[in-house]
């Protein structure tokens, strides 16, 4: 390849990026349901075709977006105070669906209600590695003697985010954050280990 030569490579890197913050962009200013390839290809400055060898879907689409905005999953954080550390990563989950994030997540959550591919690739790609670091946190508690043991660890963690998603997707507005450690506590008060 000569410098004259366009590297591909590079190309589709920019391609790429260019859809993901299109997508992302779009959905929060016109929402999730609105959107359209269409409309996701006109911004990146793609033909439609390029998504599509990409992605079958514009919900596809949204959750690469989502989950490159959102990063990785990440650690729990282990001060050793359970209670503080919960509240705090749980204030982080609601702070992003408080989010103009927030209704594009509710959508995609909505379509994967009757797309089970979709919904395998949410639980695969979003849910499942963060919870994998909760569980992890909350195992060493119930190691620790802090939680009970009877209680598996994947319950405590659809105890503690189970209330923030009902209020998301039923348009209940957000927890309020400064809640969330009476909000840990109430769950603590029935999970520690008596």
């Amino acid at each position: 390849m000569t410098a004259s030569t366009p590297n591909p490579t590079l190309r589709n890197q920019r391609s790429h990026r260019a859809i993901l913050d299109a997508a992302l962009d779009l959905a929060t200013r016109q929402g999730y349901a609105r959107l359209t390839v269409e409309a996701i290809a006109a911004a990146a400055g793609v033909g439609k075709q390029t998504i599509y060898r990409w992605w079958p879907t514009k919900a596809a689409v949204v959750l690469e977006a989502m989950n490159d905005r959102t990063g990785p999953a990440r650690r729990v954080p282990d001060t050793g105070d359970l209670a503080a550390d919960l509240a705090a990563a749980t204030q982080g989950v609601m702070r992003l669906l408080d989010s103009p994030l927030g209704p594009v997540w509710c959508g995609l959550i909505a379509d994967a209600q009757g797309d089970e591919r979709l919904a395998e690739d949410i639980r695969t790609t979003f849910f499942e590695p963060r919870f994998a670091c909760w569980r992890q946190r909350l195992d060493k508690a119930v190691t620790a003697g802090e939680l009970r043991g009877d209680v598996p660890t994947a319950t405590m963690v659809e105890l503690l985010f189970g209330p923030i998603y009902y209020r998301l997707l039923l348009g209940l507005g957000a927890l309020d954050p400064d809640d969330t450690p009476a909000r840990v506590d109430y769950l603590l008060s029935g999970l520690r280990n008596t």
